[in-house]
């Protein structure tokens, strides 16, 4: 019999020990009952996320948890999410996200999600954006709040460009954040070209946007980073032979992984990305999808947004919403089944540096053939002594599944 399996995953939930909560990190602080049942009931350990070399982005993280090689695969965040909405790239094509961003006057990066910009502001102004600034060369496509794309069409662009992440540079000149060819190719030095021009060009057109008016941080720039053209993952299902999985998130990027692998994508109508998202719906949505599905990953967006803001009430918060209105209701509703259950971030988000380490993240794991290991909670500081020891690549998914007998 095929073992069914579901992975909590809290997106950006690690974190560091804080004075202001006694030397206890978020999540040792929060009131988690139900990851802690999992830690009690099973066995714990880490997880690597974020293999060196690539960039420490949650497409790479979320990647390795779902069980595909980041390091062999990763096409840039880009093009991901061009999949994610259905968007036909040519093999031309440059495909990259494009955040709506706050740039102060002074020309500092000041919040990488434009105040979280509401879905349907963003929609009015990447409709806008298309309409004044798009071309046969470049168009812009709406995604969800801030994270949106850009794609540039033709052999005269590149994807070799470094970037800066606008999650991780707050608080930064722009200035020092620029756009740089990988390498000396005329296709590089163009693309870098022609995007600060562009760049420009929608500055000084948002600026004056009447969506803007009136905002303490308004949507006044575009932030392109992580190009990459279309990708080639392989099939879920070829790397897990007769196995079949599901996923279900608010955000492009985690949608993006599981169609290019062949997964399926439940949509919750109510979700959001953020707190106000439908954790209802999702945990119904869980539900339903084990009956049909061998893996089921419940993705939550929220702790992340709450992590990079710097907000440490709002990150508690988040993390009490998700283990009191997902974890709990799914282990009720499962109680006494067969299933394997695992709860981790992907990747740690410390509420003092707001971006993301490449620290590997707690992991527990439970289940009819997982021999507890008498850890009592799940953290940061526990889960490195359990049983389960240094997990990475494959291996996380692959014992989830019980491939390994």
């Amino acid at each position: 019999m095929n073992r069914k399996a579901l992975i909590f995953l809290a997106d950006g939930m690690a974190d560091e020990a804080l004075p202001e909560l006694n030397g206890k990190t978020p999540l040792e602080a929060a009131n988690t009952p139900g990851m802690d049942e999992i830690a009690r009931r099973g066995a714990s350990g880490t997880f690597l996320t974020l293999p060196a070399g690539l960039p420490t982005s949650s497409d790479v993280a979320n990647m390795s948890v779902l069980g595909f090689d980041p390091v062999r695969n990763y096409p840039g965040r880009g093009p991901i999410e061009a999949v994610a909405q259905g968007i036909e790239l040519a093999p031309d094509d440059v495909a990259w996200r494009c955040n709506l961003v706050f740039v102060s006057d002074d020309g500092v990066l000041r919040d990488y999600s434009a105040g979280h910009v509401s879905p349907e502001d963003a929609a009015r102004l990447m409709a806008d954006l298309q309409r004044n600034f798009g071309s046969e060369e470049a168009t812009f496509h709406t995604g969800v709040s801030y994270r949106n794309l850009l794609v540039l069409h033709g052999k005269r662009f590149s994807s070799e460009i470094d970037y800066f992440k606008p999650d991780s540079s707050q608080d930064i000149p722009v200035a020092e954040l620029p756009l740089t060819p990988k390498n000396d190719s005329a296709q590089a030095r163009d693309t870098v070209a022609f995007l600060r021009a562009l760049g420009e060009r929608c500055a000084a057109f948002l600026a004056h946007h009447p969506v803007n008016r009136g905002k303490r941080s308004p949507a006044n720039a575009i932030w392109p980073w992580s190009p990459g053209r279309m990708p080639k993952l392989p099939p879920f299902g070829t790397l897990y032979p007769g196995r079949n999985a599901a996923v279900i998130s608010a955000v492009d990027v985690i949608k993006g992984i599981a169609r290019c692998g062949k997964m399926d994508v439940i949509d919750v109508p109510g979700a959001t990305g953020f707190l106000d998202t439908d954790y209802a719906g999702k945990t119904a949505a869980a539900l339903n999808a084990l009956k049909t599905h061998d893996l089921v990953y419940l993705h939550v967006e929220a702790i992340d947004e709450c992590s990079h803001l710097g907000d440490l009430k709002l990150k508690m918060r988040a993390i009490e919403d998700f283990d009191a209105k997902i974890v709990v209701p799914v282990l009720r509703a499962l109680d006494g089944s067969d299933v394997n259950f695992a709860v981790l971030p992907d990747h740690p988000v410390p509420i003092k540096l707001r971006c993301h380490t490449t620290t590997p993240v707690p992991l527990a794991v439970c289940g009819p053939c997982v021999r507890c290991d008498g850890i009592g909670f799940f953290s940061e500081n526990e889960a490195p002594k359990g049983a389960l020891g240094a997990l990475g690549g494959t291996q996380l998914v692959r014992k989830l599944l019980e491939l390994d007998r």
